[in-house]
């Protein structure tokens, strides 16, 4: 295929719901963007919170924006073991089912029963540049890397929408793993059956 795509490295976040978002910031708390992200409308919110798991605490962990519709908290496995959850790993937003944390803000606490998850390596198109590809959503493909430790990742699912940039979603033992960083240019090399 050789369609090259800009890798973009997730460290641990959350995406917070407006009700959980008033409950650790206040009354009428707004997240106050930080850093736009490459995806269209999305940000890196100045608003952090604490992350509690059963092992360990994880401080100061940056929230994304915008609000969303329910709260999600994504994670490395490496940092599951480290909290000590047992997260599945799924596609943003599918948290039926998943593990759940303790996040504390500066203006209180909630526990959440799901919503931690390893999240899927996928790569966003929008649909133009998914058809340019020969793909469309939800298709699986093959992304090979070629950082200090080139490998092929399987199972890469295409997530395309109008408001999707060019980019292959790892997290950091991921990135870790192929000794890729940022901006760094992977290939689809082809499409699974």
């Amino acid at each position: 295929m050789g369609y090259k795509v800009r890798v973009g490295i997730s460290n641990k976040h959350l995406h917070l719901s407006e009700a959980d978002l008033e409950t650790l910031f206040g009354a009428g708390a707004e997240l106050t963007p930080y850093k736009a992200l490459v995806q269209p409308g999305q940000f890196a919110a100045e608003e952090k919170v604490d992350i509690v798991g059963p092992k360990s605490t994880f401080k100061g962990i940056r929230i994304i924006g915008p609000v969303r519709a329910r709260t999600q908290v994504e994670i490395a496995m490496t940092d599951a073991r480290a909290l000590g959850v047992n997260p599945p790993v799924r596609e943003s937003g599918k948290i039926e089912g998943s593990a759940g944390v303790t996040l504390i803000g500066p203006a209180g606490e909630i526990t959440i029963d799901e919503g931690v998850i390893v999240a899927l390596r996928h790569i966003h198109l929008s649909p133009a540049l998914a058809a340019d590809a020969g793909l469309k959503d939800q298709d699986l493909v093959d992304v090979q890397t070629y950082g200090t430790r080139p490998l092929i990742f399987q199972d890469v699912v295409i997530r395309s929408g109008e408001a999707h940039e060019r980019e292959f979603h790892v997290d950091t033992d991921e990135a870790n793993a192929a000794g890729v960083a940022n901006d760094q240019e992977v290939e689809i090399i082809g499409k699974e059956s």
